[in-house]
């Protein structure tokens, strides 16, 4: 599946609901520590999957109260980008996996030692004790990384700054979140009623 789609070729989405967003969340802080800080992570950065299994601890940044990925899917050259984040994820991150201690030692290690596939099973548990169905197309972390997306359009972020969230190289992929339906194009509308006292 192509990064630059919302929609399947039976044009079902590829995306979260606000709602399915949220209910994932919740559901995963009633999950193990690692599980939960994991999800927590995608939900809050919308990093690729790879990215956030390759995050090591001195990529967090507790005084910037930022992460640093490096972006994947750029080839032929190294890019990093730094992503801010609330300040009580990052204690809840620091509490679970050490950071401070690990940042004081050489060997710095990854925050997660799983393999993808684990990784993938783990959401897609946490996905399915949320109430989404994991048959469906849009129950990835996937669908998590362009619910994060549209979440940010909807909040009132710059197009450009979110290419820069997400890492991606033309901004055109990022326009893609300007492409929902249902209840975040009604919520995108809404606003701009509210912005024209309509």
């Amino acid at each position: 599946m192509r990064e630059n789609q919302l929609f399947d070729i039976e044009g079902k989405r590829l995306y979260l609901t606000a709602s399915e967003r949220n209910n994932f969340y919740q559901v995963a802080k009633s999950a193990s520590r690692e599980v939960r800080t994991f999800c927590h992570t995608l939900h809050i950065t919308g990093c690729r999957i790879s990215e956030a299994l390759e995050t090591t601890s001195d990529r967090v940044d507790l005084q910037e109260q930022a992460i640093t990925f490096r972006t994947l899917k750029k080839r032929q050259k190294i890019h990093h980008r730094s992503v801010p984040v609330p300040l009580d994820y990052l204690d809840s991150l620091d509490m679970v996996h050490q950071i401070r201690g690990s940042q004081k030692q050489q060997k710095r290690p990854k925050l997660w030692n799983w393999s993808r596939t684990t990784a993938w099973r783990k959401v897609k548990m946490v996905m399915m004790e949320a109430g989404i169905d994991t048959k469906l197309p849009h129950a990835t972390p996937k669908g998590l990384r362009h619910a994060y997306g549209i979440a940010a359009i909807s909040a009132g972020m710059p197009l450009t700054e979110l290419q820069k969230a997400l890492g991606h190289a033309d901004l055109k992929t990022t326009a893609i979140y300007l492409d929902v339906q249902g209840e975040e194009k009604r919520a995108l509308y809404a606003r701009m009623w509210v912005d024209t006292g309509l």
